[in-house]
């Protein structure tokens, strides 16, 4: 193969680390320092291997508008709090293991059915993944490919289901999520969502509508879970609709599956026929999905569905990420962590109504929190996202049950304690975070008390800071 001419030598850099002696005895102690990372510098950004067209050059060097936007969203991340709720902040080996060399490996097909050679530890990474998950969640078969929880559920459908088939599931401004039949989503174009809601008294899932449905529209599948929906979900009685209709149910666990998996939370494998998820939000892992099949034909059937239905090449680095976060889960602190996660998030709620806040069902059994800043400030969904930003705090607008706002506006925000929960804080953390919070949305136009809750949160970060390794690049 021919060297790039462009290329540094290993006998350029042996001459540039002579340099870097002569330097050093020039100088004293303290510019000696100085002259060691001047040169460092120099050798980071000159260094190519003289053999392989791979650059070794660091990235800081590489690329450096890639590399200021990291380093600016590390300063955000460090300065401010996360309170989405489908965020969270991985441990240092989740990180090391989705930026491993495993991403240069292409391994289509499942651990020892590969269509590639050179996958032996492809598919040590992939069964250690699939072991642990099964061991996590009580769960007879897993399949660790699909990319995110949207393909999860994108494979759940394509493995049972034909174009215009007719679903049930729970409504968007409910709590649902847009593959649960949304007419913008695939979903909602390819099959025939009828879609339940919550009841407008207790705002919580009416079974008895549920049930109606059901057997007014015979779906083939109900489906169940849901993205801003803070209360706990009757699977038992979700499965006995299910079963009275002759429909399949997929629990879409994607948000409580850390609560699932440290046993807070009552488990959906033991009721559906699928579950799916992901490996972020609670469970704290890099972004992907997963599918539980309850039954082996069902597996098979999903294992198509996969790989070569509807994904190619799986993300082998991703993969390895997911075992690590697997593996984390299955430890003890584990659980210490996820009772953490509801403490705060109750902590949170009840502040929030103790400030005459209107909390969405009256509170939560989960970590998130839905709240409607329009009945209670005044103000949108969409203004309350930016004023929080402005201090510090970052939150999502959402939708709340029978919204007249539209979905860019919307009357509610989406709080949940995942990420800040994994800093460090505590519930009287919480209660100073949502003093915070209350004083910025009170004041909402007034940008010195908003530049002081800042300034605050600022404080309240420095006392939980995260990835000091990062910080040093």
């Amino acid at each position: 193969m021919p060297v790039n001419k462009k290329v540094k030598s290993k006998k350029s850099v042996s001459t540039i680390k002579k340099s870097v002696k002569k330097i050093i005895n020039k100088n004293s102690n303290k510019k000696s320092n100085l002259a060691k990372n001047s040169i460092k510098k120099v050798v980071a950004k000159k260094l190519i291997s003289a053999k392989y067209y791979v650059s070794e050059t660091p990235l800081k060097y590489a690329d450096r508008e890639i590399f200021g936007a990291i380093k600016r969203e590390y300063k955000r991340e460090f300065s401010g709090l996360e309170l989405i709720a489908s965020e969270n902040i991985v441990s240092r080996a989740v990180m090391e293991a989705q930026g491993s060399i495993f991403t240069n490996k292409y391994a289509e097909g499942y651990p020892a059915k590969r269509y590639y050679g050179g996958c032996a530890e492809a598919d040590v990474i992939e069964n250690l993944a699939i072991d642990r998950a099964k061991k996590l969640f009580k769960a007879p078969f897993i399949n660790v490919q699909p990319h995110s929880g949207s393909q999860a559920n994108m494979g759940v459908y394509m493995s049972i289901l034909q174009t215009g088939d007719t679903c049930l599931g729970l409504s968007l401004d409910a709590g649902g999520h847009l593959t649960h039949g949304k007419k913008v989503n695939f979903s909602g174009k390819i099959y025939n969502f009828e879609h339940y809601g919550v009841s407008r008294e207790t705002m919580q899932i009416d079974y008895n509508e549920v049930r109606d449905l059901a057997l007014k529209h015979r779906p083939k599948i109900i489906v169940t879970g849901g993205s801003s929906y803070p209360r706990f979900i009757d699977f038992a009685k979700f499965r006995e609709i299910a079963d009275e209709v002759e429909a399949y149910l997929l629990v879409d666990m994607a948000h409580i599956a850390g609560l699932v998996a440290a046993g807070l939370h009552p488990n959906p494998v033991e009721y559906a026929h699928f579950v799916t998820g992901t490996t972020h939000k609670t469970l704290r892992g890099p972004r992907g999905g997963y599918i539980i099949s309850t039954n082996e034909e069902l597996a098979k059937k999903i294992d198509k569905t996969i790989f070569p239905g509807i994904q190619g090449g799986p993300l082998m680095h991703v993969i390895a990420a997911k075992a690590v976060c697997f593996k984390e889960a299955l430890d003890k602190k584990f659980v210490d962590y996820q009772k953490q996660v509801l403490n705060n998030a109750k902590t949170m709620a009840n502040e929030f109504i103790y400030k005459n806040y209107n909390i969405i069902s009256g509170g939560t059994d989960t970590h998130l929190i839905l709240v409607d800043v329009k009945s209670s400030k005044g103000i949108t969904g969409q203004i309350a996202e930016t004023v929080l930003d402005k201090a510090h705090i970052t939150i999502n607008k959402n939708g709340i049950p029978y919204d007249s706002e539209s979905p860019m506006v919307t009357s509610g925000m989406r709080l949940g304690t995942p990420a800040i929960t994994t800093r460090g804080l505590k519930e009287k953390d919480i209660i100073e975070l949502v003093n915070y919070m209350d004083e910025a949305l009170t004041n909402y136009d007034n940008e010195k008390i908003i530049n002081s809750v800042a300034k605050k949160v600022d404080a309240l970060c420095k006392k939980y800071p995260i990835y000091k390794y990062i910080s040093e690049m």
